[in-house]
């Protein structure tokens, strides 16, 4: 396998993640028994493998045993309401359905003339009044559209259900997080009830569920979510595995060295593979330390660098200094006024820092620490 930092791993290459994986098979195992599947969230920082895992997920669902349809949508920020999203989902529904290898020619003609009929939401307009009534007729169009495919084409097509597979759900900003989350839960929850087995997983960056009351509101509850952390060293040697033609000793001081620099980080992890492999013949390892130096000046000209170039003056100024402090984390209290507490949430939002708890924070990577370190 040629590691590629920048796309998500194709599902036959995915490595780790075996925890989440069981759970997921076992939630569809589940779901053919009782006729709706639970729905999921993914949650992590930047390239941790959100977008990897949903696709291994879709992947999981197209297995005979389960015969699920797999519906991959990439949020856009072009999502103006539920109603746009709503008809999103019913489009790439029906691109996969169309795709499904089990349709028959017949039923093929007969999905691309329902794709295009038109529907008669009782008589609501294609003027809406209030932000309500975007999501009210959202939730009916979508809910009409999928009990006509529920009825007459996933029997045909001998599918047991549909899984929406949403990447990036927090790139959708006109609708506020919360009431995104509850109105997808409601919409999910009652096509279940109806004996109608859709359900949705979606990825997310960690704090997507912030702006909910707590853990106990429904929003949060309805999803069963995997909060996913960097690779474990037993996840580094299989990955390391993987890309590399190396005997077990080897193999294991190798993945023990890239845990130490990458931390496990699956983007780090990625872009430190690719070059050894495609710079390097066979791996030494006392030849890893040396060529170090070359990783991390390539790794600043294609990351780093793009990551501080989206900075205003003050930004770059404010982050540089968090980076010389001796501290690796911080809390907002502790900075005066030339810092004001806001530059925490725009540089969160950036993705170049994390929140760890309620005010404190920290650089995304210890990598990234250096090279400010090292910028002036």
């Amino acid at each position: 396998m040629l590691p590629e930092p920048n796309f998500p791993v194709r599902p036959n290459e995915f490595i780790g993640r075996q925890a989440q994986i069981e759970i997921f098979c076992q939630a569809l195992r589940q779901g053919l028994q009782a006729g709706r599947t639970a729905s999921f969230a993914i949650l992590g920082d930047w390239g941790i493998g959100k977008s990897s895992l949903l696709l291994k997920f879709a992947a999981l669902c197209t297995q005979p045993s389960f015969a699920i349809l797999p519906v991959f949508i990439s949020a856009s920020s072009d999502v103006r309401d539920y109603l746009r999203l709503a008809e999103n989902l019913l489009d790439k529904f029906t691109d996969a359905l169309l795709a499904a290898p089990s349709l028959q020619a017949r039923l093929r003609v007969e999905l691309r003339d329902w794709r295009f009929k038109r529907i008669n939401l009782g008589g609501v307009g294609l003027e809406r009044e209030s932000p309500r009534l975007f999501l009210t007729s959202g939730s009916s169009l979508l809910r009409h559209k999928l009990k006509e495919a529920w009825d007459h084409f996933l029997p045909q097509a001998r599918l047991n259900g549909a899984i929406f597979f949403l990447d990036d759900l927090q790139n959708i900003t006109s609708i506020s997080k919360a009431d995104l989350a509850l109105t997808i839960r409601d919409q999910f929850q009652s096509l279940g009830i109806e004996s109608m087995n859709y359900s949705i997983c979606f990825s997310a960056k960690p704090d997507y569920f912030a702006e909910t009351k707590g853990l106990a509101d429904p929003a949060v509850r309805f999803y069963t979510k995997f909060y996913l952390d960097p690779f474990t060293l037993d996840e580094t040697l299989d990955y390391a595995r993987s890309v590399f033609d190396l005997s077990l000793d080897t193999s294991t001081t190798v993945a023990a060295w890239l845990h130490e620099k990458t931390l496990g980080h699956p983007y780090f992890l990625a872009f430190v593979c690719k070059y050894l492999a495609t710079t390097t013949g066979q791996i030494q390892p006392d030849k890893l330390e040396p060529i170090w130096p070359a990783i991390f000046d390539q790794l600043g000209r294609e990351k780093f660098r793009s990551d501080v170039s989206q900075l205003s003056a003050r930004e770059f100024e404010f982050i540089h200094q968090f980076a010389n402090l001796s501290e690796n984390e911080l809390a907002t209290e502790h900075y005066t006024s030339k810092f004001r507490r806001e530059y925490f949430a725009r540089l969160v939002e950036k993705g170049l820092l994390i929140r760890t708890a309620r005010g404190r924070y920290k650089l995304y990577h210890h990598l990234f620490r250096k090279f400010l370190q090292q910028t002036e």
